[in-house]
């Protein structure tokens, strides 16, 4: 792998040269680890002028999942208890003689900017912007593979979930046995909190669990996703309880599951983003549910669970191929709940059978 991070900074300073700057300072934790292969709490990658440091507060974390340095980095270590080391890197840049350093100001407070000024006055701030953003954008297939198992251990979890009496158990107990069997199956931990929601909570995105208990007839949402060696995938599905499905709750769950599919089915490269989000969308506010309909479709997943591309009315750009996406239309009716159907998937070309479906738990309307 250490080919493969040299690589990534190789590319990141050559978008640095073109902008007029020799060094970078990269502070995003997600940003630090996808070009220096791990990133202990607080540390900063240096891409220095004759060497990239990793500068860290302490001691590196042995546990496996914080991921491993790149062995061709080198690492330093502050001496002193309590320092930054954002301000230790940007003194080390300092000393190099350059006259510009590029910072994520998008990560940086407006303190640690000033103390950035303070210990390197002859420096040139530059902002680096989103840059490492956009190159963590298209997945390499490594990359996707670790999403493929953490796809594969958030299916087994909810599976299992699936299988067990769910009646008169609280959203707050489902989610908590949720994250315990990703962890049971090799998961790093939890993608991000994991989402139980019944009866009227049903369709919510974001719901957070509560001390609500599953009732017969309730619809029941949730949406978990696991994380492996650092990257995080997503699914989302949507259940009856204990009886066969009302009429409208059919009604609702077929017309979700259209505008999944259309989303899915539209996933290419070259398409435009706002055009994925389109598919789905024109569905659901063709039935007359314009109103309560998420501000996204979708959007890209890896280092962390909500990166670039978003799939919005609004995105701008077009897919590419290796491209890792969520794809999860919802609809919430107050007080009565609602359905959400989330994906991961990766955009392939048609050559290659099309876009990839990392989650494969089934979409089918199961009573429970």
């Amino acid at each position: 792998m250490s080919e493969v991070y040299a690589s990534r900074r190789t590319r990141l300073r050559e978008r640095c040269n073109a902008s007029g700057s020799a060094t970078a300072l990269i502070s995003r934790p997600a940003n630090v680890r996808y070009l220096a292969g791990a990133a202990p709490h607080g540390a900063v990658l240096l891409l220095g002028g004759r060497e990239d440091l990793l500068v860290c507060a302490g001691p590196l974390d042995d546990r496996p999942h914080e991921g491993r340095p790149d062995e061709s980095l080198r690492v330093h270590h502050l001496r002193a208890a309590g320092g930054d080391p954002a301000v230790a890197a940007a003194g080390l840049a300092a000393g190099e003689g350059g006259d510009s350093l590029a910072v994520e100001e998008h990560h940086l407070t407006v303190a640690r900017h000033r103390e950035l000024r303070a210990v390197a006055p002859g420096l040139r701030l530059a902002d680096l912007g989103g840059a490492v953003e956009q190159l963590r954008v298209v997945k390499d297939e490594e990359e996707i593979s670790c999403l493929r198992i953490g796809a594969e251990i958030a299916d087994q979890a909810l599976g299992e979930l699936l299988e067990s009496i769910l009646v008169g158990r609280t959203e707050r107990h489902l989610a908590l046995e949720l994250e315990r069997r990703l962890v049971d199956h090799g998961a790093d931990g939890p993608a991000f909190p994991t989402s139980v929601a019944t009866g009227p909570h049903a369709g919510l995105r974001g719901h957070r669990p509560t001390d609500r208990r599953v009732e017969e007839g309730d619809f029941l949402s949730v949406c978990l996703g696991a994380g492996y060696r650092g990257y995080r995938c997503e699914i989302g599905r949507t259940f009856v309880i204990g009886t066969s499905p009302a009429d409208w709750q059919i009604e609702l769950y077929d017309l979700v599951f259209a505008a999944q599919r259309a989303g899915r089915e539209a996933l290419a490269p070259g398409v435009a983003c706002r055009d994925v989000d389109r598919a789905a969308r024109q569905i659901m506010s063709s039935a007359g549910h314009s109103e309560g309909l998420s501000v996204l479709t979708g959007h890209g997943v890896g280092l962390e669970i909500e990166e670039d591309p978003q799939l919005t009315p609004a995105a701008m750009g077009k897919l590419d191929a290796c491209v890792p996406v969520t794809v999860e239309p919802g609809v919430h009716l107050p007080g009565r709940g609602g359905v959400r159907i989330d994906d991961t998937l990766v955009v392939r070309p048609e050559a290659d059978g099309g876009p990839e479906l990392l989650t494969i738990t089934t979409k089918e309307l199961l009573a429970l």
